[in-house]
């Protein structure tokens, strides 16, 4: 299933209490439970003014309509592409020599004789 960010604008939201940001969190559950499994928030990151969530969704306009019917802003929404952490670095991104098929194997180089 598609993963977005999504950026949440809302000043002054990193000083919150841990109350408050419960009763969103709760607010939140209550309209991803009355949308249905197709929709999922995976976790959230709060800032000085934003907070930026990660979330499942087959759709841009589900997320949307979850910011909408709870009552958050949704200043912008982004597709994840791809995923990429230090364990990015250390995978090779070529297969072995005998794993490549023919197609893959770079020709040998011309002889030129003078």
């Amino acid at each position: 299933m598609p993963q977005f960010v999504i950026e949440r604008d809302i000043p002054g939201v990193g000083n919150l209490g841990p109350a408050d940001l419960q009763g969103a969190s709760q607010k939140s559950c209550d309209v991803l439970r009355d949308l249905g499994p197709e929709i999922q928030w995976v976790h959230s990151y709060v800032t000085e003014d934003k907070i930026y969530c990660i979330y499942r969704a087959p759709s841009e306009e589900l997320i949307r309509q979850h910011a909408e019917t709870a009552g958050f802003p949704a200043n912008r929404i982004a597709r994840v592409r791809a995923t990429i952490d230090p364990t990015t670095a250390e995978t090779d991104l070529h297969p072995p020599a005998e794993a490549r098929s023919a197609e893959d194997a770079i020709p040998p180089m011309p002889i030129i004789l003078p």
